[in-house]
């Protein structure tokens, strides 16, 4: 085998199948979809997830749970993760994060989470902090900016007596 015989037989753009165009055509009166029944006809296409009359299975598992209107979408980056991607003196906030990649999508809430080590100064903003990435930052001489908005958990009511 040569490089020139590579793509030999193999055609960039294959051939639409012309049905329908005489018996001697190979695919000619029924065109290849046999005699009669649901998948001879015109515009014959079940749903994908039609199970041929048997009760589907997403109505046979019962339904669990609920889905919490009020819950927050948070979206966590660690310190090891500052120490990779940013230089000394750099600010992190969302707009940041987001341009490098570290907090993709949709959120409520950033919080900065302490898995890893931090030697550069940054200032970073976020909404939440966990107590080992706070003082990460703040050792390595850098400055930790809590941001107003959906910050903090609320607390939960002390059950009076």
């Amino acid at each position: 085998m040569r490089l020139n015989d590579v793509h030999q037989g193999v055609q960039k753009r294959k051939k639409a199948r012309r049905v329908g165009r005489g018996t001697g055509s190979g695919r000619g009166k029924t065109c290849g979809r046999g005699h009669k029944g649901q998948k001879s006809r015109a515009g014959s296409s079940a749903s994908v997830i039609f199970q041929g009359g048997t009760m589907p299975l997403v109505r046979r598992v019962p339904k669990r749970g609920f889905n919490n209107r009020f819950a927050l979408k948070v979206t966590t980056v660690n310190v090891a993760d500052l120490e990779r991607t940013f230089q000394d003196g750099d600010e992190v906030n969302s707009e940041t994060l987001r341009v490098k990649s570290l907090a993709k999508g949709r959120y409520d809430v950033l919080k900065i989470l302490g898995d890893g080590t931090l030697t550069r100064r940054l200032k970073v903003s976020a909404h939440r902090f966990s107590q080992s990435a706070r003082e990460k930052i703040e050792q390595a001489g850098g400055e930790v900016c809590v941001l107003v908005g959906q910050s903090q958990p609320s607390e939960k009511a002390s059950p009076s007596s």
